[in-house]
């Protein structure tokens, strides 16, 4: 069968997976393969194998308006993959979680391939059920264009508080691997504090970038009137009630009875990037109390940076603050 352009545009089971050039590559999934699959980037679990490349500037001639979407973006670390997986039902709505192409828009031209994108990624199997697009630290920082495009759009901003980020950024070393990586490749594309931390270090440059980020989170807050904030502490301390409220946000039809079962069965009591691995909120909160001493000389270091920015951390905090996530 011959596919056209109204088709890959019209059905989810043509994923726009990522860009090449000036090719955008397309990879057949399905409704059980985006279930299983906990990451829509290099780590996907396709329908099948191979994959169908197509010109982008074919695409962009003739995009289709997005289908109303909702959005979780987040600081990462922060329990963002646990709550989408919660909110995703095999048989019902679709959850997106981190797809590559949006992440290299981040990092690409303005050229159209964000309506592109959001074009591709807003298609549903269910018409009456929303897909849900959880970002990553990147795609944050396209907020402001996805803000004036979709003002309306639910979204959750899912933060931490900066002690509790630091504790979950700078707890490892691949984690301060990640950190440095992702700083220094968006110092290249973004002003302010995180471009002038060339030389930095980790304890500054996690302090820039969870500024950055709740900076982003306040300005698009002002724009998105559907957007709302959830503190990651309060959704590890209480599943149930975040859960339950972020399911109402975003339209997904999931009873008291489900939401009990998911937070009382296995998606809370294993690692949610890896569910072999067994892993809940106690063991989180261990895990923290044991390395809060040999981080302590990077907290007071986070700490003063911040408490020099302290009228920019304390406004955008306050911003958040003042949208919370509620049942």
């Amino acid at each position: 069968m011959t596919l056209t352009l109204a088709d890959l545009y019209a059905s989810p089971d043509h994923y726009l997976h990522s860009f090449d050039g000036d090719t955008a590559v397309f990879v057949p999934m399905d409704r059980a393969a985006y279930h299983r699959s906990i990451f829509l980037d290099a780590r996907i679990s396709p329908a099948e194998d191979g994959a169908l490349r197509v010109p982008v500037a074919a695409l962009i001639e003739s995009i289709p308006a997005s289908l109303p979407t909702g959005w979780i973006m987040h600081v990462a670390h922060c329990g963002s993959t646990l709550l989408a997986r919660a909110l995703d039902d095999a048989d019902a709505n679709l959850v997106l979680r981190e797809p590559q192409a949006l992440r290299q828009l981040a990092f690409g031209p303005p050229d159209g391939r964000l309506a592109l994108t959001t074009a591709m990624l807003s298609k549903r199997y269910r018409p009456d059920l929303p897909t849900i697009v959880k970002g990553n630290v990147p795609t944050n920082f396209l907020l402001p264009r996805i803000s004036a495009a979709t003002p309306g759009a639910p979204m959750i901003f899912l933060y931490l508080p900066l002690r509790e980020y630091l504790f979950a950024i700078l707890r490892s070393d691949n984690h301060r691997t990640w950190l440095r990586n992702v700083t220094t490749q968006l110092g290249k594309h973004v002003g302010g504090a995180i471009g002038a931390l060339h030389n930095a270090s980790d304890a500054q440059r996690a302090a820039a970038l969870w500024l950055a980020q709740m900076q982003l989170y306040a300005d698009a807050a002002g724009v998105m009137v559907n957007a709302r904030s959830l503190d990651a502490e309060t959704f590890f301390a209480d599943p149930t009630t975040a859960l339950t409220a972020a399911a109402a946000h975003f339209g997904v039809p999931l009873s008291p009875r489900e939401i009990e079962a998911r937070v009382g069965g296995a998606l809370f009591a294993t690692y949610s990037k890896n569910p072999a691995q067994s892993f809940g909120n106690a063991d989180r909160l261990a895990r923290r109390n044991d390395i809060e001493a040999e981080l302590s000389v990077d907290l007071d270091e986070a700490e003063r940076w911040i408490a020099a920015r302290e009228t920019e951390a304390s406004s955008a905090l306050a911003t958040l603050r003042a949208i919370p996530l509620a049942v």
